[in-house]
């Protein structure tokens, strides 16, 4: 397959995003472990979500 004559900034360009969304997946799932340890947290202080239905 040949690129032409921008073929180093064709690869580069796509390495430069493939970093980025690794980057991205990584942020997003150390976020969702963080908020879900405070979630434990809080809930295991008994402070309850709302949207756990009806307590009483």
């Amino acid at each position: 397959m040949d690129l032409g004559p921008h073929a180093e900034f064709i690869v580069w360009a796509y390495a430069g995003v493939a970093v980025l969304v690794a980057a991205l997946i990584f942020q997003v799932a150390w976020d969702a472990r963080r908020v879900a340890a405070t979630l434990k947290a809080l809930e295991d202080r008994g402070i309850r979500r709302r949207s756990a239905g009806n307590a009483s």
